[in-house]
């Protein structure tokens, strides 16, 4: 899609109800939703962080949804394909604070090249017992990007156009390190495997989307 016609639709979103859970749980494995289900009043103080769904125009004036490819390190989320955003700091004001800060310091895009639309529902990731603030942006700006080498790996730039075609959604096998042999709701981005929390919050911005294109 041609990113000005994007952009001038994007706005419409502000007022459009959530779709929360209900969006969110289509993209749950059924171990998670269990999980879930049964944390969802035992929540032992989570730690907060802030994540941002960029959208912005390619080379082609398209447009794309930026997506990263985590490291391969000693954690639950070693080598999952992410948002840029993480951990909230004392220094960060709030969330949004947050997801902007994080984004600079992983993939060098400024804050105030971002201009921040909505804030999304919150997802809770029970094995590292974080709970994710999201936040959809755009920029304007044709971007160049400065991963963080300790952080990154790789960058997805995703089409929106392949992000909202359904058939970019499969069910596929996964052990991880906490869960082994189980069948899980995914995207197919760019070749990539993207599941869990990530693929919650963007099924949550693919029916917003819905709803203005």
């Amino acid at each position: 899609m041609d990113f000005q016609v994007f952009a001038q639709r994007i706005p419409k979103i502000k007022n459009l109800p959530l779709p929360g859970e209900a969006s969110h749980y289509k993209m749950a494995p059924e171990f998670r939703l269990e999980e879930l289900k049964a944390l969802r009043a035992k929540k032992q103080h989570p730690k907060k962080a802030g994540v941002m769904a960029l959208f912005y125009p390619d080379s082609e004036a398209l447009t794309c949804l930026l997506l990263i490819l985590r490291r391969t390190y000693k954690g639950v989320h070693s080598n999952q394909v992410a948002f840029p955003g993480g951990k909230a700091e004392v220094e960060d004001v709030n969330l949004m604070a947050t997801a902007l800060r994080e984004t600079h310091e992983e993939v060098g895009v400024h804050p105030e090249q971002i201009q921040v639309i909505k804030s999304l529902s919150e997802v809770y990731i029970p094995p590292s017992n974080f709970e994710v603030q999201p936040f959809l942006g755009i920029s304007n700006e044709v971007l160049s990007f400065v991963p963080q080498e300790s952080e990154v790996a790789a960058l997805l730039e995703v089409r929106l156009t392949d992000f909202i075609d359904d058939a970019s959604l499969f069910t596929q096998n996964l052990s991880t390190s906490y869960a082994k042999n189980v069948e899980v709701p995914a995207f197919l981005l760019n070749g990539h495997t993207v599941w869990g929390a990530t693929a919650m919050m963007l099924n949550e911005i693919k029916e917003l989307l819905r709803h203005i294109l």
